[in-house]
């Protein structure tokens, strides 16, 4: 191959690289609104004192609850207790017209996979963050992005393009979960995650 043929194999390598490291993103993923703004750090830091299981609750059968209804929020919240806009909207809109919050959830597993929160708790003993990250900590939500395919949300498979993790807990792949099982010395069939 001849100088000019070989800038344009590199040129031509570059433009499919940068297109699919920085363009397909933007094409791939849509930016949605989260219906209201949520400072997590507020509600678990010193002031408030609270920890995720007062809101991310499990049920009698240790199925996990998920996002928390508007009948939790409105024990602290049934009018503002601050000046925040976010909390002025949450009674407004939710919590005086007894409506649930649609909240995007970030980590929605695919429907062919079940994912039992205590078992992992309890007998993994296993933390919220772990899996989660400093999700508690954070002062406003991130990003809420919803892959325009499958409709899940980028966290599912987490932010970085290669799928490759910069934190342990970012995205929620099976290979993570069978790493950690491997870790743990856990033997599980397909069938064990997927029903």
């Amino acid at each position: 191959m001849n100088r000019k043929g070989m800038f344009i194999a590199a040129g031509g390598f570059a433009f499919a690289l940068a297109f699919g490291w920085f363009l397909f993103p933007h094409l791939l993923y849509r930016t949605e609104a989260q219906p209201l703004e949520f400072n997590h750090k507020i509600h678990v830091g010193e002031k408030v004192g609270m920890s995720c299981s007062d809101c991310h609750t499990q049920s009698a059968d240790g199925r996990f609850q998920g996002i928390p209804k508007v009948d939790q929020c409105v024990t602290c919240h049934e009018s503002p207790v601050s000046e925040s806009p976010s909390e002025r909207a949450l009674v407004e809109r939710y919590i005086t017209p007894k409506k649930e919050i649609p909240w995007r959830v970030y980590s929605r597993q695919p429907d062919n996979a079940f994912f039992p929160h205590a078992v992992h708790l309890k007998l993994g003993e296993l933390k919220c963050e772990d899996c989660h990250g400093p999700h508690g900590q954070s002062a406003q939500l991130p990003e809420y992005q919803v892959n325009r395919i499958s409709g899940y949300s980028r966290d599912i498979w987490g932010r970085n393009i290669s799928g490759l993790p910069s934190e342990p807990w970012q995205g929620m792949k099976m290979d993570r979960c069978i790493s950690c099982h491997a870790q743990k010395g856990r033997r599980d069939g397909c069938i064990d995650c997927h029903k």
